[in-house]
């Protein structure tokens, strides 16, 4: 496969729920490295802003992977199971301390971040 052949259907599936994830990581990390962790201690802050970066470096590699998806293996399945893992933190979240308000917002979150794994995976699969 050459890089003027058109992208497999699987591939193309791929690569927009990675650029998907991408602009949700790298908007989120922006934002949330901006904003801070109001009304909280300076270590909660900091650990907020530092897991900010984190989110938005996951953005860029997510961006970057989705670009290049032809030359991609592993890291895919890897970026599926930190979207996963992220929605299982907000599972647990919710189960600990509840579902914070906008619902309907937060929900629009953990969806996502709970079927978009296994489409990126299986899709991934399919065009390997």
């Amino acid at each position: 496969m050459t890089a003027d052949d058109p992208l497999l259907a699987s591939q193309l599936v791929v690569r927009v729920c990675l650029f998907i994830v991408a602009a949700i990581a790298m908007f989120g990390g922006t934002v949330q490295m901006f904003l801070g962790q109001p009304e909280t201690s300076p270590r909660l802050d900091n650990v907020h802003r530092f897991m900010a970066g984190v989110y938005l470096a996951t953005g860029v590699i997510s961006l970057w992977a989705a670009m290049t998806i032809r030359q991609q293996g592993t890291l895919v399945y890897l970026l599926a199971l930190g979207v996963l893992l992220a929605g299982v933190g907000r599972l647990v979240s919710i189960s600990r301390v509840g579902l914070p308000k906008p619902t309907a917002v937060w929900l629009g979150y953990l969806i996502p971040e709970l079927v978009l794994p296994f489409i990126i995976a299986a899709a991934h699969y399919t065009g390997h």
